[in-house]
């Protein structure tokens, strides 16, 4: 364990409910914020006018309440160091203040008998009640319903207030002055702590005591919870700290400490235990992590054997049979193109074998870029050599009609991107000269090809007019006709 000596008794301690589990310490008239493993405070808020109570953490770690002996709340933002809020309204000093559910509205007991509700926003008092005879000193806020509190008071009752209603709606009687309650996360079970008791109720069934626990010799002053539910510390006067199981309420374990504990917390991941004593020693304790042991023998790997024994296996005709999935893997330019990355997606098509072999695919990732409107800034920006590739390319396969369409535009964006540095390199100026004679040659056989064209549709149209004029001299002038037609061809 580590011990860290404050400046007085330790009323209170807190874990934030968020990574990295900063805890807060109220102690003497100021409240501490320690790291995990942090022996200093990484911060401190001191601007009290009197001795602090209870700081709180909201349940998104951003805010921190407490009250005061000056009978006022605070509010501050972790981040910052002044208060954000100050809830003026007790008239006696404030040893409870909790945060509801809907993190918007703050819950408060002091020493004048009374249980307030406050906004955030509006800094105003929403109800008060003034139910308990004695000293408010503990509570806690129903994680379920947002509108649901408890308190628990030195006159001996716990009371469940709902915001909604005017008037307490439960009211328990422990026995003995209530020092700590706690609420299950289910919100179904209460437990309190008061005198040498631990007693848990059942909230559902209007406040039945399900079970007693007297496992202490002294006042019981704290009670916490671990994360999943299934352990109940406890910390007492007599200077231990006891762990039960929620399923038996049978004593588990057992911590022993040097002087009287009055506060107690357990980190939201279970790993380290705080412990805050009447001698201002906060008590540290770290889970040790498991070590595996070397000499454990490692799993048998199955036979050979095991393998191939299904490989000759001929499923029969009512035999189900089970095909597993196979697992889609992106190739290297897919993945580019999903992050958008644009320049290094054409590189990856401009690769030899993708070129040669696939020049379908190189085109389509150009088309592709050219439709996203980032193809001019992927062909620029390029050295000699690349340049070179993309010329070669360009000039071999611009003349297959299937990728003409793509390629001229590819073309004529290189030819604008590179046109100011032509006669700076003899290799793609050699390049540009080839491209330049590719698609000369094909326009030369696009024209012979529209000249042909232009004769062959001469000459069906002269087919056409003769076969039609034969037509009607048959039906007009009969078989003689015919033959004198024939003779003329």
């Amino acid at each position: 364990p580590v011990q860290i000596k404050e400046f007085g008794a330790v009323n209170k301690i807190h874990f934030s409910p968020v990574p990295p589990y900063n805890y807060a310490v109220t102690a003497s008239s100021r409240i501490h914020i320690y790291g995990r493993y942090s022996q200093e405070p990484i911060k401190t808020f001191s601007r009290f006018r009197d001795a602090p109570y209870c700081a709180t953490y909201r349940d998104d770690g951003r805010l921190l309440a407490a009250g005061s002996e000056d009978s006022s709340i605070c509010l501050f933002d972790v981040s910052g160091k002044a208060p954000l809020r100050q809830f003026e309204g007790h008239t006696k000093p404030v040893h409870l203040v909790g945060f509801l559910s809907d993190k918007y509205r703050i819950f408060s007991g002091g020493d004048d008998y009374s249980s307030k509700l406050w906004d955030i926003p509006s800094a105003t008092e929403i109800i008060s009640y003034s139910e308990h005879t004695d000293y408010v000193r503990c509570g806690c806020a129903s994680k379920v319903n947002v509108d649901v509190f408890i308190t628990g008071s030195y006159d001996h009752t716990v009371k469940l207030f709902d915001a909604r209603t005017k008037s307490s709606v439960m009211t328990i009687e422990h026995g003995h002055p209530v020092e700590s309650v706690l609420l299950f996360p289910s919100g179904g079970l209460l437990v309190s702590a008061g005198g040498r008791y631990v007693k848990v109720w059942d909230v559902l069934k209007g406040g039945q005591l399900l079970v007693s626990l007297k496992n202490h010799h002294k006042t019981v002053t704290c009670l916490c919870l671990n994360s999943s539910g299934q352990r109940l510390l406890s910390g007492s006067l007599d200077r231990h700290v006891k762990i039960y199981s929620t399923t038996s309420y049978k004593v588990v374990h057992s911590f022993n400490y040097a002087t009287s504990i009055l506060s107690l917390a357990l980190s939201p991941e279970d790993e380290t235990i705080v412990v805050g004593m009447t001698n201002g020693v906060l008590n540290v304790k770290h889970r040790k992590p498991e070590e595996k042991s070397e000499n454990s023998q490692k799993k048998r790997q199955p036979a050979y054997r095991t393998y191939v024994k299904g490989r000759s296996y001929m499923p029969k005709q009512e035999d189900f049979c089970v095909s597993k999935p196979v697992k889609r893997v992106l190739r290297k330019y897919d993945k580019l193109l999903r992050s958008f990355q644009s320049s290094k997606a054409l590189d990856a098509v401009l690769e030899p074998p993708i070129m040669l072999h696939t020049p379908e695919v190189t085109v389509a990732v150009m088309q592709e870029l050219h439709r996203r409107g980032t193809l001019r800034s992927a062909l620029a920006g390029r050295d000699e050599k690349q340049v070179n590739l993309l010329l070669t390319f360009v000039a071999r396969r611009v003349i297959e009609p299937r990728f003409t369409p793509v390629l001229v535009i590819v073309a004529d964006m290189i030819t604008d991107i590179y046109q100011p540095v032509v006669g700076q390199s003899a290799i793609v100026d050699k390049q540009f000269l080839k491209l330049q004679q590719a698609i000369g040659k094909e326009i030369d056989y696009q024209e012979e090809l529209l000249e042909v064209l232009g004769m062959m549709d001469t000459l069906f149209a002269t087919f056409t007019k003769k076969r039609d004029t034969c037509l009607e001299e048959n039906k007009s002038n009969g078989v003689t006709e015919i033959i004198e037609t024939n003779r003329s061809y």
